[in-house]
C-alpha cells in the first residue's frame, strides 16, 4: 500500500491510507461479515482485524469486505490526523449508519 502525507485542505483526494490510523476500522459500522465475526461490528467499536499498530490484517485480501474495499480515503472524511478522521467518520456514521446503532441521531 502507498502511504502518503495528508495536508489540512479538505479539497486533496488521498491515494492510500495514512499509516497507523484505523479510524475507517473503528468509526463506521460494518454491517457485511468480517473475517472471525460473520456479524459485522458496530460503530465505535474496532474492528478485531486491526493489528495492535492500526493496520488491517485482511487488507488486499479476497476476505476483506467490501465496504472496506470500497471506503473512500480522502482528506474530506480522514482530515489531518487519525483523531480528526476518528471525529468525522464518527459524524458520518450517526448521520448515515444503520438505525438502532448506538450514537445514530436519527
Amino acid at each position: 500500500m502507498k502511504e502518503v502525507t495528508i495536508m489540512n485542505d479538505d479539497t486533496q483526494t488521498m491515494t492510500a491510507c495514512r499509516p497507523g490510523c484505523g479510524a475507517c476500522c473503528i468509526a463506521p459500522s460494518i454491517t457485511s461479515p468480517l473475517p472471525g465475526r460473520p456479524e459485522g461490528k458496530p460503530a465505535g467499536v474496532r474492528c478485531h482485524q486491526l493489528t495492535p499498530d492500526n493496520r488491517c490484517r485482511v487488507h488486499g485480501r479476497p476476505e476483506r469486505p467490501a465496504f472496506c474495499a470500497g471506503f473512500p480515503a480522502s482528506a474530506e472524511h480522514c482530515g489531518a490526523d487519525r483523531e480528526e478522521a476518528l471525529l468525522r467518520l464518527a459524524e458520518l456514521e450517526r448521520m448515515t449508519g444503520p438505525p438502532g446503532e448506538p450514537g445514530r441521531g436519527t
